[in-house]
């Protein structure tokens, strides 16, 4: 069957899967994060002190990033051995399931502490899920490019945030028709129920995906790839997450963290809200657009200038935002979300798919990205944590910084990998400029 579909045709099918998977995968992954800034904290932590709910609803939330490095571990082995396609299925249904459940969870007032433990592991079970995901959707998408593979792996990126403006746009749609009341009473659950009509669409679209001919033709299979990655690419590992992780911290701080600031700042809910709804609009296009540069220019040039930038504008956001303006507050949140961040993002998803040959490459980007989007799921926690002792925002600034130079540093002693053949059986080991 799949023989008699062209490369071309082939390539346009792997990455419209990838893109509508990672829009799902974010819709349901993200719609947690907008929840646990707005909803969580007085639903399941409604015993707490409003400051410590939000930390502890910010905890729940960083279990998801935590678990993201086990599911890129399990389903990458089992992707490397037994194909991409399959363990893409697999992870769609984990997190559909998963969101649904959360939707159908009682609250602290009927079960007391069984909710937030209820909570968390849903929440582990999200991040397994998504950290399988994201490294089979983007080789599926890399592997059966030809040509510009930065731009068409970015495809899965670019996801991230549609499935960020997908969820924000169904969360407040549902607060704007309910009512504040009956949003925090039952309708939050809505957006976490409708992922059963998002899982049926997905798994539609993405059982029609070949396997790429890189992953089928490859001349062997390692029995232990993870194993392989530790012999074979602990550089390329080490470097490729310390690359990633201000990338990730400055997501979290534009998304997760900037909602619940700004409403400390003095803006309504909803006002934030429509804020990230355009920034993330304007991401998809940065994520794609930066991408495609870095087919042209090189991975390393675009994030470099990103991160230097990112460091910069970090000692910005916080006035903007403080500023009481909701002019600014867009324009911080665009320039942010839009401009710099896709610079640091979009050419991740090449960049680790470059970085590891096809027998372990599934496990070794896998392991890499979501090893890196710990810091996602860890600065918010730690921003609140700053928040509550005192710590100006400066301070949070600071982090970002640290983080944005980690990456610099990291950048500069990777090679280049743009121009790397995929079909190199060794290719990991070639430097493309």
């Amino acid at each position: 069957m799949t023989d008699s579909v062209t490369p071309e045709r082939q390539l346009r099918r792997a990455v419209a899967s990838s893109f509508l998977g990672s829009v799902i995968e974010y819709y349901d992954f993200l719609l947690y994060a907008t929840a646990s800034a707005v909803v969580f904290s007085q639903v399941f932590f409604s015993n707490l002190d409003p400051l410590v709910a939000t930390v502890a609803s910010f905890g729940t939330f960083a279990t998801g990033y935590l678990a993201r490095p086990l599911g890129g571990l399990v389903f990458g082995h089992f992707g490397d051995r037994l194909g991409r396609k399959r363990m893409l299925v697999l992870t769609m249904l984990l997190m559909g399931i998963a969101s649904s459940l959360i939707g159908l969870l009682p609250t602290y007032e009927q079960i007391g502490a069984w909710a937030p433990l209820g909570l968390v592991l849903l929440r582990v079970v999200q991040g397994v899920a998504v950290g399988g995901e994201w490294g089979g959707a983007v080789l599926i998408s890399a592997e059966h490019a030809r040509s510009r593979r930065g731009l068409w792996a970015s495809f899965t990126n670019a996801g991230a945030p549609c499935g960020m403006v997908l969820s924000t746009a169904v969360l407040t749609g549902t607060a704007a028709v309910l009512g504040e009341e009956a949003f925090l009473g039952w309708g939050w659950r809505i957006p976490f129920l409708l992922s059963v009509a998002l899982l049926v669409l997905g798994l539609f679209v993405r059982l029609k995906v070949a396997e790429p001919r890189l992953f089928r033709e490859s001349r062997r299979s390692a029995r232990a790839p993870l194993v392989e990655v530790l012999r074979n690419r602990p550089r390329q590992l080490a470097l490729g997450v310390g690359v990633g992780l201000a990338a990730f911290v400055a997501q979290s701080t534009l998304t997760t963290f900037v909602l619940a600031y700004g409403v400390q700042a003095g803006f309504s809910r909803q006002t934030v809200l429509n804020a990230i709804t355009l920034s993330s609009v304007t991401a998809v296009v940065g994520i794609i657009a930066w991408s495609g540069l870095s087919d042209r220019l090189g991975r390393r040039p675009i994030v470099l200038v990103g991160a230097l930038a990112m460091a910069a504008y970090s000692f910005a956001l916080f006035p903007m935002v403080d500023s009481g303006s909701a002019a600014l507050l867009v324009v911080a949140l665009v320039l942010g979300q839009g401009v710099i961040h896709p610079m640091m993002y979009g050419p991740l998803a090449a960049l680790y798919t470059e970085l590891f040959s096809t027998e372990s490459r599934y496990t070794g980007a896998s392991l890499g990205y979501q090893l890196a989007g710990l810091g996602g799921g860890l600065a918010p926690v730690l921003f609140a944590q700053l928040q509550s002792s005192g710590a100006g925002t400066t301070a949070i600034s600071g982090t970002i910084t640290a983080f944005c130079a980690l990456t610099v540093a990291c950048v500069l002693a990777l090679r280049e990998t743009s121009g790397q053949n995929l079909d190199t059986p060794d290719g990991a080991r070639e430097g493309a400029r």
